[in-house]
């Protein structure tokens, strides 16, 4: 059954959206008509490249009515698939499915990129309205029994033996995301299990505008006697954050990670460095308005709740009964496996610290401000590694061109930037590129790039898609995004980042190839399984420190000179270096993650039980974790990652085992043979195939667990 929403269907829905049980005037239709053919949000994609999203014509007056319509629209196709009076199969039912919401989806973008890109107030004010409502729409869609029982139908069918393997796993996962989702209920069960959604959804709304709050309002300004030990460029930077924000001649120190994690490694004023590491450590915790701990409680109840009532002990064992762990013991082992190795190398980093705070003088006990200020010390001292000197050989365009050659050796993709103007970007840092297959020529999508920080934009760094590849109603292009938030270097010099940003920015073009190299049917098939979706592109870092990227790409920004080897040498020797912090402070978080998630919430004050558990589990306390309960985005903002956030160690693993598939291959990480089977198996299948399976086809074996600990340069175990 072919559902394509025409001008005059969606006419239809926006009378539905808007009217109620009301009826229209003729006058107020042909209105309605004129709304569905200026609102551009509500368009199919116009101009070159199979159409692109209209950016350059986003007005935020537009975005509540398009949603309205949008959701409208779907819920009439939606009841077009659940009362088809002919017998259910998997074309009149799954395809139907799989084909529905495409307006929806395309606002979806739009809506995507206000509250990523562009947040400000009055969007804020539309996402706290629209949050209850979209979550609503989509209770009407997995509680529709009719739809549902056609559903489950076509899972228990003959038909379905005869399928290919796509389409039964597209089957499946349908099939069970209604299951998981409520549609088994009845009565008040279902009518409760809508209303914690709609409570859920306001709530996740309200917990990313209070952090965001926070980053925006916490900021230090600096004069210049307060920048002793910051490099230039830093410098440089930092006074251009502050001419943004009106305070020319001052220094900005924003609160964000790109701007924090400097300032604690090379600012010499103690103080400062307390304040900055407070203002950031504390998002969503200060104690005012924009405080979360009564909300993480209302969100860790409400979900309990949720999950009980469809049969469940807790919220962990729901949401990783369809991820790769299975069980929160599986990821709860997998932790306590590497846990005491990182606490222990965590006591010899600090014993290192506090000896050279010692010789020096300071008269110090090493805090969590002092960590990477002292850190960057020992990693002079024993590696004769200084940050700032490798910080110069890494210019953020560079580095662009760098994942562009990598892609050109693994994938045959090739980047031809797109010129300014031939394609509507939403802010004029955006640059677009066209992604082609050098071998073939053929036209794969645009790959858009969004990399400076900026007011109304979220921290941290991610990777979406405003269209992804599916050929089940015609071929359709790619339409790939990167977004991080660096500081952008002064007028006319380049932007220089660390080691770490540099491995971000490789692990974050991770996926936008795991998107460009899709080869799929149908859309579900891009619905990953969280504990696998960050394993190729954390495999993607490891290209950075392969000496082709770095001869080629990795030059001083004032000479061009390429890195010298002595320079690269010490990178290499220093790549376990630092490894106790970064691996304790992430599974901090990872492990309190999966606490609030198989405690009885009852049991739960926030800010009490993040202070207990970790005492409990012996964490240093010398650092915190990576993101503290009342920022936690990855697990309170939303569910993706509730519940989940083991998956960053989970996929790790499977990381640290594929590259050294990669490593031991002749032609090492460029090896055509291993690429080859990276592609086809790992990159190119997405969700389409059970990812354990799909990895076992690429090594020939499972993962091992043991090169993750290799690699950290921890010990292991026989």
């Amino acid at each position: 059954m072919m559902i394509k929403p025409t001008i005059t269907a969606l006419s239809a829905a926006i009378v539905l959206a808007l009217s109620g049980c009301t009826a229209m005037s003729n006058n107020e239709q042909i209105m309605t008509q004129q709304v569905v053919q200026s609102n551009p949000l509500l368009q199919k994609f116009k101009g070159p490249y199979q159409g692109v999203p209209q950016f350059d014509k986003m007005d935020l007056a537009d975005l509540k009515p398009a949603l309205e319509a949008g959701m409208a629209e779907q819920l009439v196709e939606i009841e077009a698939i659940a009362n088809n009076s002919d017998a259910p199969t998997f074309q009149n039912t799954i395809v139907a499915l799989e084909r529905a919401g495409q307006t929806l989806d395309r606002v979806y973008t739009y809506y995507g990129i206000w509250s990523a890109n562009k947040s400000s107030p009055e969007l804020r004010e539309i996402r706290s309205e629209m949050a209850p409502k979209l979550s609503s729409f989509n209770s009407k869609i997995t509680q529709n029994s009719k739809l549902f029982e056609r559903v489950k139908s076509v899972y228990e069918s003959e038909e379905l033996k005869n399928l290919t393997p796509e389409e039964q796993r597209i089957t499946w996962m349908t099939y069970n995301s209604f299951a998981r989702n409520g549609a088994t209920l009845t009565g008040e069960a279902k009518a409760r299990y809508t209303e914690i959604n709609q409570e859920l959804a306001s709530l996740y709304t309200q917990f990313s505008a209070n952090v965001l709050a926070d980053e925006e309002s916490y900021v230090v300004y600096l004069k210049e006697e307060q920048l002793s030990g910051l490099p230039s460029s830093f410098i440089d930077a930092a006074a251009e954050a502050a001419k943004e924000r009106g305070k020319e001649g001052m220094y900005a120190i924003t609160n964000s990670r790109s701007s924090m994690d400097p300032f604690l490694t090379y600012s010499t004023e103690r103080a400062l460095r307390e304040q900055v590491w407070k203002n950031y450590y504390n998002r969503g915790g200060n104690g005012d308005e924009y405080d979360n701990n009564a909300i993480i409680k209302n969100i860790l109840t409400l979900r309990h709740e949720r999950v009980n009532l469809l049969g469940y002990e807790n919220y962990a064992q729901w949401q990783l009964e369809s991820r790769m762990a299975k069980t929160p013991a599986n990821a709860m082992e997998l932790m306590n496996k590497v846990w005491p190795a990182a606490t222990a190398r965590v006591k010899e980093e600090v014993g290192d610290m506090q000896s050279i705070a010692n010789r020096e003088g300071a008269d110090i006990t090493i805090k969590p401000w002092d960590y990477r200020f002292y850190a960057e010390k020992v990693r002079k001292d024993k590696y004769d590694l200084d940050s700032n000197e490798v910080k110069q050989y890494l210019q953020l365009d560079k580095l662009r061109d760098a994942m562009f050659y990598v892609a050109g050796r693994l994938f045959n993709f090739e980047f031809i930037e797109i010129p300014t103007g031939e394609v509507p970007v939403f802010h004029p840092d955006v640059s677009v590129w066209e992604v082609k297959d050098k071998v073939t020529g053929k036209h794969i999508g645009l790959w858009y790039l969004d990399p400076f920080a900026r007011k109304g934009k979220r921290s941290g760094a991610w990777a979406t898609t405003y269209r992804s590849y599916t050929t089940f109603d015609g071929e359709k292009n790619v339409l790939s995004s990167n977004n991080s938030n660096f500081v952008k270097g002064a007028q006319g010099k380049p932007t220089l980042i660390s080691w770490s940003d540099a491995e971000t920015y490789f692990h974050e073009f991770g996926h936008a190839l795991h998107f460009l190299a899709a080869d799929v049917v149908y859309p579900s098939s891009h619905n990953g399984v969280r504990d696998y979706t960050e394993f190729q592109s954390q495999l993607l870092e490891r290209w950075l420190t392969t000496d082709e990227v770095i001869n080629k790409f990795l030059v001083h920004q004032e000479t061009g000179e390429p890195m010298p080897k002595e320079l690269i040498a010490k990178i290499k020797k220093s790549s376990t270096f630092n490894q106790g912090f970064a691996t304790t402070e992430y599974m901090a978080s990872a492990i309190m993650d999966l606490l609030y998630h198989s405690t009885d919430p009852a049991l739960i004050d926030p800010a009490k039980f993040e202070k207990e558990q970790l005492e409990k589990l012996g964490m240093p306390k010398e650092l915190v974790m990576r993101h503290r309960s009342t920022h936690f985005g990855h697990v309170f903002s939303g569910e993706g990652y509730a519940a989940s956030y083991y998956g960053y160690l989970w996929a790790e693993v499977l990381t640290s085992d594929a590259a050294e598939a990669f490593a031991s291959a002749p032609g090492g990480f460029y090896d055509s043979k291993v690429a080859a089977r990276l592609v086809e198996h790992l990159f190119s299948v997405r969700n389409a195939i059970d990812p354990a399976e799909a990895y076992r086809l690429f090594r020939g074996r499972d993962a091992d667990v043991s090169a993750l600990m290799r690699d950290r340069g921890f010990p292991v175990k026989n």
